[in-house]
């Protein structure tokens, strides 16, 4: 892994900056790049994932269900969307979309922890309700008794699930 410290923040100026870059080998993939910055002067961070290989938008569908396919692993890419039509959530890019890789338990603990916070921290009973129900089905996802679908929509392609079961085709 590289590493350069002290670099200027394009957040606050101050030369707080460290910018992270490594290089691994993901499989069907090739060579892909994580890209990482983070500030600690202000906090700021951005993170990222590229395949050194170009490719063409694409659209990635999975169905998660079993234990087994929470194990598949995720590449996301700060230019994804990324859908769960059955919980009626999304996770949009945008100027704070950040990259990551992960499997597909981690893609969907990051939407447990939203509902976990919205549980936790509102005061709407209906909201807090709608929370709880989603958390229960999540569960029941992870328990393998009901299927979940993962919609991952990236214009840049850097986006994939490592799977036999992974439908892909070109972006719209």
């Amino acid at each position: 892994m590289e590493e350069s410290t002290k670099q200027p923040c394009p957040v606050c100026g101050k030369n707080g900056l460290t910018l992270r870059d490594r290089e691994i080998e993901v499989p069907y993939f090739g060579k892909t790049f994580v890209f990482a910055m983070q500030c600690s002067e202000c906090g700021f961070s951005k993170a990222d994932v590229e395949f050194k290989e170009k490719k063409d938008p694409a659209k990635i569908v999975f169905e998660v269900n079993c234990e087994e396919d929470l194990f598949s692993r995720v590449i996301k890419s700060s230019t994804a969307k990324v859908k769960l039509p059955g919980l009626r959530m999304s996770m949009d890019p945008g100027e704070n979309s950040e990259g990551f890789v992960t499997n597909v338990e981690g893609l969907i603990g990051r939407f447990e922890k939203i509902l976990e916070t919205q549980r936790d921290t509102t005061d709407d009973k209906t909201i807090r309700k709608k929370a709880k129900n989603l958390l229960k089905k999540i569960w029941k996802v992870k328990l393998g008794e009901i299927p979940l679908k993962i919609i991952i929509e990236d214009k840049s392609g850097n986006s994939a699930i490592i799977s036999d079961k992974t439908e892909v085709s070109k972006l719209k």
